[in-house]
């Protein structure tokens, strides 16, 4: 006969399938009563009609089934009453604050006692494969064993959702939002929220807010890395992020002409005034290899991005070739890395994200809590 005890400890294996966390750490688990060789589970569902109660059911039955001397398992569903949900949240968030009376809003994988690595993936001007680089560096060190996030910080152009196969609504209650997952990844995009051929037309404050709402309301979970994918230039997301997570990481991306690099160099020294730091450079398109002859051709030039590193006194990552199937998998939503890991430019982006995760976050330049706007 099992006891009570086995069974809690069964279910502390099943996961709430949209927060990701057991769901006895979540106070789901009303209560368990073992009677002879049948066991009922009374399960508290986060909100009413939950989508994903089958699957609760099924996990549940799954995990406690083969307990010794278990021959039934009953799952009764109930749901969270107002205060049991908000105390819930409250834990997941960790204490953040609620962003009134123009404070902002702490960032819970942001302060002295976590770890989380931050990078900014900035670019001079548009067109030079950020966003690109930006997913095929999450799918990456996500591949790599690495718990990733990444927040499409461009809300003007936002490419992210498309990028990395993922769409649909991100569910939210009270106060929280989860966010949607591909390749391993947590997605967040203004993408998810209006219709892909919307214009938003918005002014800095609201950018700053938005921005403030994707780190802070957003449960992330624990991070290893969560990389922002930002507009180009220099312009009300840069500096609010400088702001949000002082101490943060930036990549650059260019390309190897000069034009780019020079333009590329000015969104690098936004460092300079504010409180970010230059962790290497990136360089896409750097060469196309010939399918019949295996030469290599410099179709952009060559050396922007090792002039640019040298400017900004950082490293050069890696150089990114131009090819087809790196394309076509932004269109499709397969990163090359996942879609053709052995290719030469999913070679390089791999490189790149490992020379990237041997770097250990550090606390530097981290400052807790964030006061004013």
């Amino acid at each position: 006969m099992a006891t009570k005890e086995e069974v809690l400890q069964a279910l502390s294996t099943v996961n709430d399938p949209e927060i990701g966390r057991p769901i006895t750490e979540l106070d789901m688990v009303k209560n368990v009563t073992v009677d002879g060789d049948v066991v009922v589970v009374e399960v508290l569902l986060t909100v009413a009609g939950c989508p994903l109660k089958d699957k609760i059911t099924k996990d549940v039955t799954a995990a406690v089934a083969p307990l010794p001397g278990v021959a039934k398992v009953h799952v009764e569903l109930g749901v969270m009453t107002d205060d049991q949900r908000q105390a819930m949240v409250q834990r997941l968030r960790s204490g953040q604050g609620d962003g009134q009376g123009g404070t902002i809003k702490e960032i819970p994988f942001w302060g002295q006692d976590h770890r989380t690595k931050a990078i900014l993936v900035s670019s001079g001007k548009g067109g030079v494969g950020k966003s690109s680089v930006t997913a095929n560096l999450a799918v990456a060190l996500a591949q790599e064993g690495h718990s990733v996030g990444v927040i499409d910080c461009d809300v003007w152009g936002f490419s992210i959702p498309r990028m990395m196969g993922v769409s649909g609504r991100p569910t939210a209650f009270d106060g929280m939002i989860l966010p949607l997952e591909s390749h391993g990844v947590k997605v967040i995009s203004m993408g998810f929220f209006i219709p892909d051929d919307q214009p938003v037309i918005w002014r800095g404050p609201m950018l700053h807010k938005a921005i403030n709402q994707f780190l802070a309301d957003v449960y992330w979970g624990d991070l290893d890395f969560v990389l922002l994918d930002l507009p180009p230039g220099t312009g009300d997301v840069s500096i609010s992020l400088a702001q949000f997570l002082p101490g943060a990481d930036m990549l650059i991306v260019t390309t190897p002409q000069e034009a780019a690099q020079k333009v590329a160099a000015r969104a690098g020294r936004m460092t300079e005034q504010v409180p970010l730091k230059i962790i290497g450079v990136v360089e896409n398109m750097s060469y196309f290899i010939c399918p019949n002859c295996d030469t290599k051709h410099r179709i952009f030039g060559e050396g922007g991005g090792e002039q640019l590193a040298k400017t900004l006194d950082t490293e050069l990552l890696g150089e990114i070739p131009i090819q087809e199937s790196l394309r076509e998998g932004a269109d499709i939503g397969a990163p090359i890395v996942a879609l053709k890991p052995e290719s030469p430019a999913a070679q390089a982006l791999i490189d790149i994200a490992r020379k990237i995760a041997a770097n250990k976050p550090s606390i530097k330049g981290k400052r807790l809590p964030l006061l004013s706007k």
